[in-house]
C-alpha cells in the first residue's frame, strides 16, 4: 500500500534569499532614515530625540518575529483560517469607528495610552488572504457577474468603507489596487475590468474632493505656486529638500527640511529627508531596491504551485510595489500627496509591523510554494525473478 504523506510530513524548500536581504537592507535604511528625520521633532515635543527611533525599533523587532513566524508556517493553512481573519478584521475596523484613538482629526488607531495598533495597515493582508482563498474558489465563475464581479464589488466596497469612514483614503485606494489585481490574474474578463476601473476612479474622484483636505491636495499638486505658504507648502517643500539634496546630499544628518519644514517628515515626508541628506544617489538605490523587491516578489508568485499562492503573492507584491510608487510620486509631485507611509521606511509601528509579516507570508509561498499538499510517494517495484530451466 502507498504511504501517503501527511500535514506534519513538510520538507519546505530554500526561502527566497534575495527576498529576505532586501527586507532587510531597506527595514535597517528605514531605522536610520527615522531616526536622522525624527531626532528634531522628538526632542521638540518630548524633549527626547530618541523618542520615535526608540518606538520604531521595538516595531521593527516585533514584525521580523512576525515575519519569521510567518515564514515558517506553510501558506496553505491560511486557506482554511480565511473567514475567521477577515472576520476578525472587520470587528477590528468596526471597534476603531467606535472605541478608537482620534489623532490629526482621524480616528484610526486601537489601544491604551502610548501602545496603539492601526488595523488597517494589517487589513492590507488579512483582505488579501481572504481574497485570494475567495478567487481561489470560485474557479470559472469569477469571470460572470453575479459570481464574480458583483460579489467582489460588495466585500470590497463593505471593507473599503470602513476604511474610508475613518478617514483614511490612501490606504483604502491601495487596497482597491491591490485587490482589483489579484481579480485580474485570477482570470476576470476584460469587460468586468473595464467596468471596475471606470467605476473606481469616479468613486476616487468624489471622494478626493469631498472633503476639503482631500481637495487642498489636489490644489496643491495642480498649483502649490500660487500659496507656497498654505496649501502648497509641503509639497514646495518637499522638492527644495530634494533640490538641496542634489546628486550627494548634505550629509547625514544634515538636514534643513526636517526643522518643521517639511510637517511630519518622519512619516510621510521621510523620502524627502533622504534625498537631501543623501543626495539622489540614496533615493535612485531606494527605488531601485523596490523595483528589485517588486521583481522577486512576482517571480515568486509565478513559481507558487497553487493558485492561492500565487494570489497571496501577487497581493503583496503589488501592496508594498504600489505604496512605495504613491510615497515616492507624491513626495516628487507625479502625482497628488496621499498621506501613505513608504514602506519599511516612515515611520510607523503598526505598517511596519504588517509589512513584515507580509514579506514572512511571500517567503512561505517561496520554500512551500513549489511542493504539492499531498504527494503520494511511489511504491518501490517488485522484482520478479524467473528459474531457469
Amino acid at each position: 500500500m502507498a504511504a501517503r504523506s501527511t500535514a506534519t510530513q513538510w520538507s519546505p524548500g530554500r526561502p527566497d534569499y534575495a527576498v529576505l536581504i532586501l527586507t532587510a537592507v531597506l527595514t535597517i535604511t528605514g531605522l536610520v532614515a527615522v531616526y536622522s528625520a525624527s531626532f528634531v521633532i522628538g526632542l521638540a515635543r518630548f524633549g527626547d530625540s530618541r523618542y520615535y527611533i526608540l518606538r520604531q525599533l521595538v516595531w521593527a523587532i516585533l514584525g521580523c518575529a512576525l515575519m519569521l513566524l510567518a515564514m515558517r508556517f506553510d501558506y496553505r493553512r491560511y486557506r482554511a483560517l480565511a473567514i475567521p481573519i477577515i472576520f476578525l478584521t472587520i470587528v477590528a475596523l468596526m471597534a476603531v469607528l467606535v472605541v478608537g484613538v482620534e489623532g490629526g482629526g482621524a480616528r484610526r488607531w486601537l489601544g491604551i495610552g502610548e501602545f496603539t495598533v492601526q488595523p488597517a495597515e494589517f487589513a492590507k493582508l488579512t483582505v488579501i488572504i481572504y481574497l485570494a482563498a475567495w478567487l481561489d474558489g470560485k474557479g470559472e465563475s469569477i469571470r460572470s457577474f453575479e459570481g464574480g464581479l458583483l460579489p467582489f464589488v460588495v466585500i470590497i466596497g463593505f471593507l473599503s468603507g470602513l476604511i474610508i469612514l475613518e478617514p483614511n483614503l490612501g490606504t483604502a485606494f491601495i487596497i482597491l489596487i491591490i485587490t482589483v489585481t489579484m481579480f485580474w490574474v485570477a482570470g476576470a474578463s476584460f469587460i468586468q475590468m473595464l467596468g471596475l476601473g471606470g467605476a473606481g476612479v469616479v468613486a476616487m474622484l468624489l471622494l478626493a474632493t469631498m472633503a476639503g483636505y482631500r481637495a487642498d491636495r489636489l490644489t496643491s499638486f495642480f498649483n502649490a505656486e500660487s500659496d507656497p505658504a498654505g496649501n502648497g507648502f509641503q509639497t514646495l517643500q518637499s522638492l527644495i529638500a530634494l533640490g538641496n539634496g542634489g546628486i550627494e546630499g548634505l550629509g547625514l544628518g544634515a538636514s534643513r527640511a526636517k526643522f518643521f519644514y517639511i510637517p511630519e517628515s518622519h512619516t510621510d515626508g521621510v523620502f524627502a529627508i533622504i534625498g537631501e541628506e543623501l543626495g539622489l544617489i540614496a533615493t535612485a538605490s531606494v527605488l531601485l531596491l523596490f523595483i528589485l523587491l517588486m521583481f522577486r516578489g512576482y517571480q515568486v508568485a509565478n513559481r507558487a504551485g497553487d493558485r492561492f499562492g500565487q494570489l497571496i503573492a501577487t497581493g503583496i507584491t503589488t501592496w508594498i510595489t504600489v505604496q512605495a510608487l504613491l510615497n515616492m510620486g507624491g513626495i516628487t509631485r507625479v502625482i497628488p500627496l496621499t498621506g501613505v507611509p513608504l514602506p519599511f521606511l516612515s515611520y510607523g509601528g503598526s505598517a511596519l509591523a504588517a509589512v513584515l509579516a507580509a514579506v514572512g507570508v511571500l517567503v512561505s509561498i517561496s520554500r512551500y510554494g513549489a511542493q504539492p499538499f499531498d504527494v503520494e510517494e511511489p511504491q518501490p517495484r517488485r522484482v520478479v525473478r524467473r528459474r531457469s530451466p
